[in-house]
C-alpha cells in the first residue's frame, strides 16, 4: 500500500527528475534542483522502496494562502490515487496549519477540480503569488489555469 510521507534530502535527486520529466513533456514547470533543496520541507513523497515514485508541495504563501505545486505521479503509478492522496495530504496540512486558501496554477485543472478547487482568474491571486512567474520562461504567455480552494 502507497504511504504519503514528507520528503527528505535524500529524496531530492529522485523528485526533481520526476519533475523534469513531466516539464520535458510540458505538462508542468520545471524546477531547478536548488529550489527543490532550498524547498524541501514544502514536499510529501510517496516512494516504492527509496524511489520516489509521486510528489506533491505546498508552499505557504502568507498567513492565509498557500500554494500546492509539483504534483507528479510516475506514469506507471498513475491511475492508483497516489496524486488524490498527495493532494488531500497538502489540503490537510494547510488545514492543520490554519490557511484557509489554498491555490495551484495547472494545466490540468479538471484533477483538482475533484477536489474541490475551483477555476479563477489568475489575476485574483495575489501579486505576491506573480514573484515565481516572472521568472518562468513562458511568462507572460502562460497557459496554466489558477484554481483556489477554501477551507470550509
Amino acid at each position: 500500500m502507497s504511504r504519503v510521507e514528507k520528503a527528505t534530502i535524500k529524496d531530492v535527486p529522485y523528485i526533481h527528475k520526476l519533475i523534469n520529466y513531466f516539464a520535458g513533456k510540458e505538462l508542468m514547470l520545471p524546477r531547478p534542483l536548488s529550489e527543490i533543496y532550498e524547498n524541501i520541507r514544502d514536499y510529501f513523497v510517496v516512494r516504492e522502496g527509496e524511489k520516489v515514485i509521486a510528489c506533491a508541495g505546498l508552499h505557504i504563501n502568507w498567513s492565509d494562502l498557500a500554494e500546492i505545486k509539483s504534483v507528479a505521479v510516475a506514469e506507471e503509478s498513475q491511475r492508483q490515487r497516489i496524486g488524490a492522496m498527495l493532494i488531500e495530504a497538502c489540503l490537510n496540512e494547510a488545514r492543520e496549519l490554519g490557511i484557509p486558501t489554498t491555490f495551484c496554477l495547472t494545466y490540468q485543472p479538471a484533477f483538482f477540480e475533484k477536489f474541490g478547487f475551483s477555476q479563477v482568474d489568475r489575476m485574483e491571486l495575489p501579486r505576491k503569488v506573480w514573484s515565481e512567474c516572472y521568472r518562468c520562461p513562458k511568462f507572460p504567455d502562460c497557459e496554466e489555469v489558477a484554481l483556489v480552494f477554501n477551507q470550509e
